[in-house]
C-alpha cells in the first residue's frame, strides 16, 4: 500500500501559517513514508471559489517546497458526488427536510428549554406523502441529511454509539453519534456540502492517510460512518493542534491574516515559515532547519502537542535571520543580483553582511553604504572632526585585505591615544553613518581607500 496523503482547502483566499502547518504536515509524512502528495481543491462553493486563489495556493505550496502528484478539483467531479448521493438514498440513508432555518432554530431553542441536546430530532422521517406534497406545493426545495447509525431499531430512539479510532497524531479518540444531528450532506439547490464529495474523493483517489486540524475531529465519527456506508474503508486520521495568534484568535483565510503570500512579500524566507509552522507546538525545540530533507529528519506527528500553539510573527524575524546567517553565496547569488549586487566584490560582500540582516532584502541598504556611502552626513562633535580627519590621514596604502582594520586602527590608536569606543564609534559613524552593523575590517576593503577617504567630515 502507498501512502496516499491530500491537502484540500477551498480556494476562497489566501492561505495562512495555519494552512501551511496542514500542508507540511502533509507533505512531510508522504516524504518519509514515501507516498504521494495529492493537491485537491474542495470547490463546489462556487459563488466563493475562485480560480486566482487555487493558482495562489499552489504558487504558496510551490514556494514552501511543497509539489504535488497530482492536482484534482471538486467543481470537476459533480457526477461522482451525485452517484454517491443516489446510493446512500437507495440504501435510506438519505432522507429529504423540508424546514426552513427559522424552524430550525425555533426548534433548537424548545429542545434547549426542555433540557435536551439542541440536535436535529428527524422530524422529517415522520412525514407523511400528503405533507411532502404539500410542502412540494408551497415550492419548498429539500436539503438531504445523512441518517447516522445511532440507533437500533426506531430512529427516534438514539443511543450512544461510539465511533473509535486511533489517532496518528493524538491516540485513541471517540465521538459519541448520539450526541450529533444527522448533517446536511445536499443543499436545497442541489449543490453539496463538503463531507459528502471529502469522502467520496478520499475513497476514489485511494487516500490512506487524512492529517488536519483538530477542529475536525467530530466531523471524522460522521465521516468513518458515512465511509462505511458507501462500502468503503475509513482511511488513518490524524489531528493536529491548530494555530492561533500571538493574542489567541483563530486564523483565516477571509481576512488575510498572517496569509503566506504576505510573509513572502515581507521577505520572510520559505524555510523559516516551513520551520515554525512544523515544529511549533511540538516537542522539538523551534530552530531554523535548512531543508526539507532535514525538516522530515525531525518530523514526528506523534510529538505534537493536544493544545493549541500561538504563533508569534517575531519567532519569524528570528528564524530567517538564522537562515541568512547559514546561507551560502551560491544560494543567495542570483536574488542579490535583482538588488544590484554583482561583480567580484559580491561574494565577500554577503560574507560580512549576512550576519548583520534579518531579510535577504537588507542587503541592499549595505551595498548601498559600500558603494555610495552614508545616506545622511553622520554629526560629529568638533573633537571627533578633527578625530576622524587625523584618522583618514593615517589610512595605509592598498592593497587592503581583512588585515587593513587592525592595522590601520592600531596606528590611530597610537597616534591619537584614543581607545574603545572613543575610537571605534567615530569611525563607523564615518564609514557606515550607524552606530552597529558588520565588522568594519570585512567592509574596509570593499569599500576601498578611495571610497573611504570621500566619506571624509
Amino acid at each position: 500500500m502507498t501512502v496516499t496523503v491530500r491537502f484540500a482547502p477551498s480556494p476562497t483566499g489566501q492561505i495562512h501559517i495555519g494552512n501551511a502547518r496542514t500542508a507540511l504536515f502533509n507533505w512531510l509524512f508522504a516524504l518519509k513514508n514515501g507516498g504521494r502528495f495529492i493537491q485537491r481543491f474542495d470547490d463546489t462553493d462556487l459563488s466563493r471559489s475562485k480560480q486566482e486563489y487555487a493558482d495562489g495556493i499552489l504558487y504558496d505550496l510551490h514556494w514552501l517546497g511543497i509539489f504535488q502528484d497530482g492536482t484534482e478539483y471538486q467543481s470537476r467531479r459533480i457526477e461522482t458526488y451525485e452517484a454517491a448521493a443516489d446510493k446512500l438514498r437507495k440504501a435510506g440513508l438519505l432522507y429529504p427536510c423540508y424546514e426552513t432555518a427559522e424552524e430550525l432554530d425555533l426548534r433548537r431553542k424548545i429542545r434547549r428549554t426542555r433540557g435536551l441536546p439542541p440536535v436535529y430530532g428527524r422530524e422529517a422521517l415522520a412525514l407523511t406523502h400528503e405533507q411532502i406534497a404539500e410542502h412540494e406545493a408551497d415550492g419548498r426545495k429539500p436539503h438531504w441529511r445523512f441518517l447516522l447509525p445511532n440507533f437500533k431499531d426506531d430512529p427516534f430512539e438514539t443511543e450512544r454509539t461510539e465511533v473509535t479510532w486511533t489517532d496518528v497524531v493524538r491516540g485513541e479518540e471517540t465521538v459519541d453519534l448520539a450526541s450529533l444531528s444527522d448533517p446536511v450532506l445536499v443543499r436545497e439547490d442541489g449543490t453539496f456540502l463538503y463531507t459528502l464529495p471529502s469522502v467520496t474523493d478520499d475513497i476514489d483517489m485511494g487516500i490512506t492517510h487524512v492529517i488536519r486540524g483538530d477542529d475536525h475531529i467530530t466531523n471524522t465519527g460522521v465521516q468513518i460512518a458515512l465511509f462505511k456506508a458507501l462500502d468503503a474503508e475509513p482511511p488513518a486520521f490524524g489531528h493536529h493542534n491548530l494555530l492561533t495568534t500571538a493574542s489567541g484568535e483563530g486564523l483565516s483565510k477571509r481576512t488575510g491574516a498572517l496569509s503566506v503570500a504576505g510573509l513572502r512579500e515581507s521577505g520572510i524566507e520559505p524555510m523559516a515559515l516551513a520551520s515554525l509552522a512544523v515544529l511549533v507546538g511540538t516537542s522539538e525545540n523551534v530552530e531554523a532547519v535548512a531543508s526539507m530533507a532535514e525538516l522530515a529528519k525531525r518530523f514526528d506527528l506523534t510529538s505534537t502537542s493536544k493544545s493549541a500553539s500561538k504563533f508569534d510573527p517575531d519567532d519569524l524575524i528570528t528564524l530567517n535571520r538564522a537562515l541568512l546567517l547559514q546561507m551560502p553565496f551560491s544560494d543567495a547569488r542570483d536574488r542579490l543580483v535583482a538588488f544590484g549586487v554583482t561583480g567580484d566584490q559580491a561574494e565577500p560582500f554577503w560574507h560580512a553582511v549576512r550576519g548583520n540582516i534579518e531579510k535577504l532584502a537588507d542587503a541592499a541598504n549595505w551595498w548601498r553604504i559600500v558603494r555610495d556611502g552614508p545616506d545622511t552626513q553622520p554629526e560629529f562633535s568638533e573633537k571627533d572632526t578633527e578625530f576622524v580627519r587625523t584618522a583618514l590621514d593615517l589610512l595605509p596604502p592598498e592593497p587592503w585585505d581583512a588585515g587593513t582594520w587592525k592595522l590601520w586602527t592600531n596606528e590611530v590608536k597610537e597616534k591619537t591615544g584614543r581607545r574603545g569606543g572613543m575610537l571605534f564609534k567615530p569611525l563607523r559613524l564615518a564609514l557606515t553613518g550607524l552606530e552597529s552593523g558588520p565588522e568594519l575590517a570585512d567592509l574596509l576593503p570593499l569599500i576601498g581607500r578611495e571610497g573611504t577617504l570621500a566619506r571624509r567630515p
